[in-house]
C-alpha cells in the first residue's frame, strides 16, 4: 500500500466588501459640507431672508452661504422667494423635502449633546 497523502487546500472566499450605504453617502456628501447641515437646521424653524441667515451662522461668508442655498435649491430641499421691492427681498424656506430632514437633525442634536464633548473655548448662543 502506498502513502496517500489527502491534500486539502482551503479554498478562502473572501468577504464581500461591505460598503457603506450609498443613501447615506448621498446625504454626507451634501449635508456633510461645511454649513449645509446649519443652513437647513436654521430653516427648520422658520423661513429667513439672507441676511437673517447670515447672522445666524456665524463666521459664514456671503458667497459660501450663496453657494449653499443654490445647491440646497437645486436638491429641491429649499426655495427662494423674491419679495417685491422696494427694497428688494430673497426669503428662504425649506420644502417638503428640505422639512423632513428636521427629525434626523433633531436627533443628531441629542445624539451630539450626550455623546460628543463641547468644543474647549467654543460658543453657544
Amino acid at each position: 500500500m502506498g502513502d496517500e497523502t489527502a491534500t486539502t487546500t482551503a479554498t478562502t472566499t473572501p468577504t464581500a466588501c461591505t460598503g457603506v450605504d450609498i443613501a447615506l453617502t448621498r446625504v454626507f456628501a451634501l449635508l456633510g459640507k461645511r454649513w449645509t447641515g446649519l443652513i437647513v437646521a436654521v430653516l427648520t424653524t422658520s423661513p429667513a431672508y439672507f441676511s437673517e441667515l447670515r447672522r445666524a451662522v456665524p463666521g459664514i461668508s456671503e458667497r459660501m452661504l450663496s453657494d449653499r442655498l443654490t445647491e440646497l435649491a437645486e436638491y429641491g430641499l429649499l426655495v427662494r422667494e423674491v419679495d417685491e421691492g422696494p427694497p428688494l427681498r430673497v426669503r428662504y424656506r425649506l420644502t417638503d423635502s428640505g422639512t423632513a430632514l428636521g427629525p434626523a437633525l433633531s436627533e443628531l442634536h441629542s445624539w451630539a449633546v450626550e455623546h460628543l464633548p463641547a468644543a474647549p473655548g467654543g460658543t453657544t448662543c
